[in-house]
């Protein structure tokens, strides 16, 4: 499979292209900042610079065209402003939805966030990033020409991954690591029976592939 990442320097993008070129998968990562490509050919990905706070559909969908899926994992990050929530969580999040459409790109898995919700009251940075994320996450479930899947995890931490998750359409508040964020994104960009589903990830007892095929098979 070739598969195309959106914020491809981020800590989770890199782990899943450890893990996606490490089962034989091309992988490309959408970078803003040519010094992090090293990081990507290391991680065994090909970097491809491009800025979605300002590029057009048509440009980035030349990158995804050829690609089997695409994954979200862009963000503005933790030390941004309120504005770039808006640029980069929401608008850059559809803009790569529509280059996929435009690309003829079906796979689509977003990394979202536990509490998502367009309606979220509250003016905190924080609030507006689940605001930014929610109303992305309700453009892509109106797409009918993508295939998409919507993760959001809970609270990310940097533990060592122990494989173990609890993958379901509603979790409740906790923890996941980073690693196994990654693990079950690899999973899922290779389950379209999970194509429709917004589903929340947290640490937990079942190994991540039998939580992928046991939430696919619902």
């Amino acid at each position: 499979m070739r598969i195309v990442i959106a914020g491809g320097h981020g800590q989770i993008a890199l782990r899943l292209e450890r893990l996606l070129s490490a089962r034989g998968d091309e992988v490309a990562g959408i970078i803003r900042k040519a010094e992090q490509g090293d990081d990507l050919r290391a991680a065994g990905a090909e970097p491809v610079l491009l800025d979605l706070e300002s590029a057009s559909v048509e440009e980035v969908a030349a990158h995804l065209r050829g690609a089997d899926a695409a994954v979200f994992a862009a963000g503005a990050g933790p030390g941004s402003g309120t504005a770039r929530k808006e640029t980069v969580d929401k608008a850059a999040a559809v803009l790569f939805a529509d280059a996929a459409v435009r690309a003829g790109v079906r796979r689509f898995v977003v990394v979202s966030s536990m509490g998502a919700d367009p309606a979220h009251q509250g003016n905190e940075v924080f609030d507006v990033y689940l605001r930014a994320k929610g109303a992305a996450d309700a453009y892509m479930t109106g797409q009918s020409a993508l295939d998409w899947t919507i993760l959001r995890p809970g609270a990310l931490t940097d533990a060592p991954g122990t494989g173990l998750v609890r993958l379901e359409a509603h979790t409740g508040r906790g923890a996941v690591t980073r690693d196994d964020v990654a693990a079950v994104l690899a999973e899922l960009v290779d389950t379209s029976a999970t194509a429709g589903l917004t589903l929340e990830l947290i640490g937990g007892s079942t190994p991540v592939s039998v939580a992928v095929k046991s939430v696919a098979g619902n």
